[in-house]
């Protein structure tokens, strides 16, 4: 019975433990939370799990604030590194809808996407589970907010601001030339 007990615990953490990192190859840098990479010599873009990156200009999208700065610091990351592994997530799926993989990206051992969201580089999102280290990237993100590193260095708080929109004052003059014309059509109605 103990050794069954044994085997049972042995099979247990070494089938379930998701910490199998593979090797590969970067094939192209995309943009800060994707990239392309040689896996098993076939050249396959990978998500970077559980974060996002401000945009850079593509087809029909415009830039973001601090896309193409994430977009650098990542890319230089991934060039410059001696070894570059990924990592799965057992509560994650492998590809998402846009066939692209879904990992955890260490870069000579570091987590990237901590690296990312630490420097304000990129923000913690597409968490749709208990995921390995997306609890510990919501504490780096935060600390990132609270230091306005990054892309959280050009965040106003609109509930100080005083100043109205362009939108805003666009809503306000149409609500008062529709509250002028029911004014006047009333008055016209009221003398007859």
């Amino acid at each position: 019975m103990k050794k069954i007990f044994v085997l049972f615990i042995f099979f247990f953490c070494f089938s379930v433990n998701a910490s199998n990192k593979f090797s590969v190859k970067l094939d192209k840098c995309i943009d800060g939370d994707t990239a392309r990479f040689f896996i098993n010599g076939e050249s396959k873009t990978v998500r970077f799990l559980s974060i996002n990156a401000p945009e850079i200009a593509h087809d029909d999208i415009k830039e973001e604030f601090y896309g193409k700065e994430s977009s650098e610091y990542a890319c230089k990351l991934l060039s410059r590194a001696s070894s570059i592994k990924l990592q799965y997530d057992p509560k994650s799926d492998k590809v998402d809808k846009y066939d692209r993989v879904l990992a955890w990206v260490y870069v000579d051992g570091e987590l990237l996407q901590k690296e990312l969201v630490s420097k304000g580089y990129a923000e913690v999102k597409y968490v749709y589970d208990d995921y390995l280290y997306s609890n510990e990237l919501k504490e780096l993100e935060n600390i990132s907010k609270e230091k306005k590193l990054g892309m959280w260095s050009n965040v106003s708080n609109k509930k100080e601001s005083n100043t109205p929109s362009i939108h805003d004052l666009i809503y306000y003059s149409i609500a008062a030339i529709i509250l002028l014309f029911i004014t006047l059509i009333k008055k016209l109605f009221s003398k007859k």
